[in-house]
């Protein structure tokens, strides 16, 4: 049976199954593109997600969620600001380069270059020592606990490649930096980059000299993009692709109807909300002088405005987890007092904007993509015709990621959509220390609105020097409930997963990050 009970049965059904010693290819069509063959290109998680086939990190999660050894054999704590990590041995790049410690320090490095759009993943770090070949060690802020969740999702490159091909400056897709890592790559994981057309087709080969066991049968994955979701699912009943990890909410009773075809979902990590910009004035509004959105009678009124069960029922087609949280309940730090939505009240938000001075409303800007989140442009939509009901004029601006996160990172707009997973710390200060706290160093990189407050940076800053985890968590719950007191976000839904394979597709591993691990795929005898 395809749908996985838990966790721990696909562990168990995976690792027991034979491997056939036939040649297969996955063919897999996602909604949109990777954004850059880059991992450090851009904190998409589509993106990482598929650059993990190619590249890996020191540890990784496992078929549990479970941090495992990976590049690094094992590891300690030298003092509370030195980790050590001893470096497998043996390992060999795609290229045939050896894995030794200085291919660790130059990504470190690379990475946490303040022109590095992922240095937000390493939020503590501080600098890395090579103590032999095969030894690291790695300098952090004071007593930070979460150091191994964050180096799940830093990928190692080979020094020499990054320096051959003049690529040890970081990318930056949403600033239109490129360079030879953004086309090309090379890393030590399961597959190897075979050869890309950007939204038309990515081609990996299996890696024959992976230091792991093999566990999957997959000898060819290629990536064809599908935006069109008639397409795709058309795709799928016909048997001309594999697998989607996005098939349609609304044509999920047709998948399941087709006997070739079978259906995984469930509810994600990702909570998806809405941002305002705290600028001075509004970026584009008729009002001049000021920028509504930083009264918070404003920010409660567009909040009572939403009808997030109609949006969950109709939108989502009842597959969404209506939510008041920024984190899901699966998330260390979720607090269920926190989960409660302001009422949906038409009423309310009418007269919270006349107490704020704004009886007639006032224009803004709405930035949302059409090719991030699930059915996020038919979420923008209904939640503009809410908004228009209580006297607003919100102007919807609809495009593509890679176009409409530029202006987001440029603050380029008044309200805008963004969803977090917290992945891949899979812990609630992921989403504090990037998205709430203010713009210092390694925090707040995806703080989009802009939002300075002492209170919440004071206990986010203890939190990540606090090592007890009980009393970590506590200081991050009183930093997400100063976020709900300020309605600095508004909070819509966690959204669904839904996957999609046919019947040449024997098992897949389906796990409430979202992330495809093809190297535990099995194919069709």
């Amino acid at each position: 049976m395809l749908t996985l009970k838990s966790a721990a049965m696909a562990l168990a059904l995976t690792t027991a199954m034979a491997v056939p010693a036939i040649a297969a290819t996955m063919r897999w069509a996602p909604q949109r593109d990777i954004v850059s063959m880059d991992p450090y290109s851009y904190g998409d998680t589509f993106t990482l997600s598929v650059l993990n086939h190619v590249y890996e990190g020191l540890v990784r999660y496992d078929a549990t969620l479970q941090i495992e050894p990976a590049l690094a054999e094992k590891w300690e704590v030298v003092s509370p600001t030195v980790w050590r990590f001893h470096l497998r041995k043996g390992v060999k790049f795609h290229d045939g380069a050896d894995f030794t410690a200085d291919d660790v320090l130059a990504s470190l490095k690379r990475v946490s270059d303040q022109t590095s759009p992922l240095r937000g993943n390493l939020p503590a770090y501080v600098s890395s020592e090579k103590i032999d070949d095969h030894t690291v060690d790695i300098h952090v802020t004071e007593n930070y606990p979460l150091l191994l969740n964050d180096l799940t999702n830093i990928h190692i490159f080979d020094q020499g490649w990054l320096v051959t091909n003049k690529a040890e400056a970081p990318t930056d897709v949403a600033k239109g930096v490129e360079g030879y890592a953004t086309s090309h790559a090379n890393g030590t994981g399961p597959f190897k980059f075979v050869s890309r057309k950007p939204d038309v087709e990515t081609v990996f080969d299996v890696n024959p000299d992976w230091w792991d066991k093999r566990q999957h049968n997959i000898d060819r994955i290629v990536m064809t993009p599908i935006t069109s979701p008639a397409t795709r699912v058309a795709a799928l009943i016909s048997g001309e692709i594999d697998f989607t990890n996005q098939a349609p909410l609304q044509d999920i009773p047709r998948l399941k109807a087709s006997s070739n075809v079978k259906v995984l979902s469930n509810n994600e990590l990702r909570t998806i909300f809405l941002v305002m910009n705290q600028s001075p004035k509004a970026f584009e509004s008729d009002v001049t002088d000021k920028n509504p959105l930083q009264d918070i009678k404003v920010r409660q009124a567009l909040y009572h405005a939403i009808d997030a069960d109609a949006i969950q029922k109709v939108v989502m087609s009842g597959l969404s987890r209506t939510t008041g949280s920024l984190v899901s309940p699966a998330i260390p730090g979720y607090v269920p007092d926190l989960d409660k939505r302001l009422s949906y009240d038409p009423d309310k938000a009418k007269a919270l904007l006349a107490e704020a001075g704004y009886p007639n409303g006032f224009s803004f800007s709405f930035l949302c993509r059409n090719t991030e989140f699930v059915n996020e442009e038919q979420i923008c939509q209904a939640v503009t015709a809410m908004w228009a009901r209580v006297g607003l004029r919100p102007n919807l601006n609809v495009g593509p990621t890679t176009i409409q996160d530029a202006k987001f990172d440029t603050m380029q707009f008044d309200v805008g959509t963004l969803g977090w997973a917290n992945e891949p710390m899979l812990d609630s200060y992921s989403i504090l220390v990037q998205v709430v706290h203010s713009k210092t160093g390694n925090a707040g990189v995806f703080n989009w609105g802009g939002w300075k407050d002492a209170e919440i940076d004071g206990l986010i800053d203890e939190a990540g020097r606090t090592i007890d985890r009980t009393a970590r968590l506590e200081l991050q719950s009183k930093a997400l409930q100063r976020a709900n007191d300020l309605s600095m976000f508004i909070p819509v839904h966690q959204q669904p997963m839904a996957w999609a394979v046919g019947s040449n597709v024997k098992d897949v591993l389906q796990l409430s990050d979202n992330k495809a691990r093809h190297w535990l795929t099995h194919m069709a005898e």
